[in-house]
């Protein structure tokens, strides 16, 4: 990994890069410009080369970046050179596709254990994993070395969770319930509220409908 640390709003975008030349190898492209690239990550060229000099010098002028060396410096700076166990704590609706999502394994998760408070769901098969009780997440996290927790939990029960993954040693939380989470200085929590995108999405859908419905003026 690079030896300075990279900005928080370039580390959000490598997975982007990494996406996109993903889709590049998988069609048979072995070297692409920064232009190429940007475009397919829906950036300017400017910023990915920006982005990309914090990892190092890895482009070649005339020729652009290799793919596969390029695919693989990103996946090393974010850490999907190694296999990071994770478990998931709330078993419902959201939990269960969580579960059963195949791109966590194709990008280096792996999904150790599942767990919930509902005793009627202990036992029960998802993915090929037993629903443990939640009771376990200590031993789970001693078990596997979890350093990274998913919480699929209504929002009344995603403090205590989080307290206890905490607790537990989990020092990155993935946390899908409808509330903020408040956690001591050294664990990272990203948030990923649904509900909330679709809000914001409505909000633009209803000033473009508004833009149509509104009448043009007569300047003849």
């Amino acid at each position: 990994m690079s030896s300075t640390r990279i900005p928080e709003a370039t580390v959000a975008r490598l997975p982007v890069y990494l996406r996109a030349l993903n889709s590049m190898s998988d069609a048979g492209t072995t070297t692409c410009s920064s232009l190429e690239l940007a475009t397919a990550a829906g950036v300017n060229s400017a910023k990915l080369r920006k982005d990309l000099s914090h990892l190092g010098s890895y482009g070649t002028r005339g020729v652009g970046y290799d793919v596969a060396y390029l695919r693989y410096q990103i996946s090393r700076e974010i850490g999907l050179t190694q296999d990071w166990p994770v478990v998931v704590v709330g078993i419902g609706n959201l939990g269960h596709a969580l579960a059963n999502y195949s791109g966590f394994s194709s990008r280096g998760f792996r999904t150790v254990a599942l767990l919930d408070a509902d005793e009627s769901r202990h036992g029960e098969v998802v993915a090929g994993l037993e629903i443990r009780p939640f009771e376990d997440l200590k031993q789970v996290v001693a078990d596997h070395g979890v350093g990274i927790g998913v919480i699929a939990t209504p929002a009344i029960a995603a403090q205590a969770v989080a307290d206890r993954m905490v607790e537990c040693g989990i020092r990155s939380v993935l946390n899908f319930a409808p509330t903020i989470l408040s956690v001591p200085e050294g664990v990272d929590v990203r948030r990923v509220d649904l509900s909330s995108e679709l809000q914001i999405l409505a909000y633009h859908e209803q000033r473009k409908n508004s833009t149509l419905s509104t009448p043009v003026e007569d300047v003849s």
